[in-house]
């Protein structure tokens, strides 16, 4: 029988050793995390990756095989979802199409038996600044105000958690760049843990302050946004997170701070801080935006000709085939200072050793790259 105060639970988030099982196929593997109370945290990965079958699992909606999940020192495991102090927005809002944005977002209060809503709603109302909408149906809002709406119904609610199930898949690509400012904003004001399931890196990014990037059931690497974009620790990461050039390299030595690496017949200098390999065999990872074509940093290519040339407003991007006939990708700023460069010249690409990570040598250069990137 579920605890009676399983809805006052208040604390920290805890999966512990969380696995879902399907006849024979394994969905979340053994999967433990920490989110901190107060967090916008991010599941991200590729289709079939767990992440929505963890959140799932966190509302209720899905029966762990084993592990359990804790809000505070509560187990809530085996609690119904009405008993979970957690609420879920789901990509198509679910907001009922007959009752006016008011009676919506007051639905919740008025099951649980509160008599008085009108303050509460006008809250939140205020809160996703749409107080002048609360008169209409759904079907009068657009995409963005239904979305906010939604928002505003579950959070009337002051769950602990908030669960976000791709919650902006359903928009076009300059809404959901105004809504990820907006939900950023909307939880910082009301402090209540949001875990946002999605596939899409920029939008992850954005919006968390700490990512959990997911691979086939496991968590491959969890960190600030800044920190798994700069140091990916595996080629799932680095390609999944972003674009990456990687290239195989072996190490020649180790001194100090930094480790000199042969790639292809040329010494680079990459820092032993940004190594995720203890091995000979690595892997030399640099990101597009960090490469200059034609310039004079240390790290240096010679000999590369370009392929492809690609105008994407604020950069251009190159493709240039090295002499061992490998493409790397180059983003070159489109400012006073960007190189006149056309397809078939021949260039050098350089970068500095501080930009340059190493990983495993043994994983597969494209692991992560060639991924289904849609909703699981």
């Amino acid at each position: 029988m579920s605890n009676p105060k399983v809805s006052d639970s208040r604390g920290d988030l805890h999966l512990n050793r969380l696995t879902k099982r399907f006849a024979d196929f394994i969905a979340v593997d053994d999967l433990s995390l920490t989110v901190p109370r107060g967090s916008f945290f991010a599941l991200l990965g590729p289709s079939g990756c767990g992440k929505t079958t963890t959140l799932r699992m966190i509302a209720g909606l899905e029966e762990p095989t084993q592990g359990m999940i804790s809000i505070g020192d509560t187990d809530i495991t085996t609690a119904k979802p009405y008993r979970r102090p957690v609420n879920t927005v789901f990509q198509n809002y679910a907001l009922f199409p007959h009752l006016t944005i008011f009676e919506n977002i007051a639905f919740g209060l008025r099951r649980r038996g509160v008599k008085d809503v009108k303050k509460d709603v006008d809250n939140v109302l205020e809160l996703v600044e749409l107080g002048h909408l609360a008169e209409r149906k759904p079907n009068q809002l657009s995409g963005g105000q239904q979305q906010r709406i939604a928002v505003a119904r579950a959070i009337v609610n002051k769950p602990e958690v908030l669960l976000l199930d791709e919650p902006l898949g359903a928009l076009d690509l300059k809404l959901r760049r105004q809504m990820q400012i907006e939900l950023k904003r909307i939880q910082m004001e009301v402090g209540i843990t949001f875990i946002h399931v999605t596939h899409d890196q920029e939008e992850a990014m954005t919006m968390a302050d700490t990512i959990a990037v997911m691979n086939q059931g496991k968590i491959e690497q969890m960190g600030s946004p800044a920190e798994l974009y700069e140091s990916p620790k595996t080629a799932f990461v680095a390609n999944f997170l972003g674009q990456s050039n990687l290239i195989k390299g072996k190490v020649n030595s180790r001194s100090g701070t930094n480790a000199s690496v042969k790639i292809h017949g040329i010494d680079i200098e990459v820092p032993i801080a940004r190594m995720a390999s203890h091995g000979d065999r690595v892997l030399i990872g640099v990101r597009p935006e960090k490469l200059n074509i034609n310039a004079n940093s240390k790290n240096s290519i010679g000999n590369g000709t370009v392929t492809d040339a690609s105008f994407v407003g604020v950069s251009t991007q190159y493709l240039v085939k090295t002499s061992w006939n490998e493409e790397l990708v180059v983003f070159e700023q489109n400012d006073a200072g960007a190189p006149d460069i056309k397809v078939g010249d021949t260039v050098s690409i350089s970068w500095e050793p501080a930009h340059t990570f190493a990983l495993d040598g043994d994983q597969d250069l494209s692991a992560g790259a060639d991924v289904d990137h849609e909703a699981d």
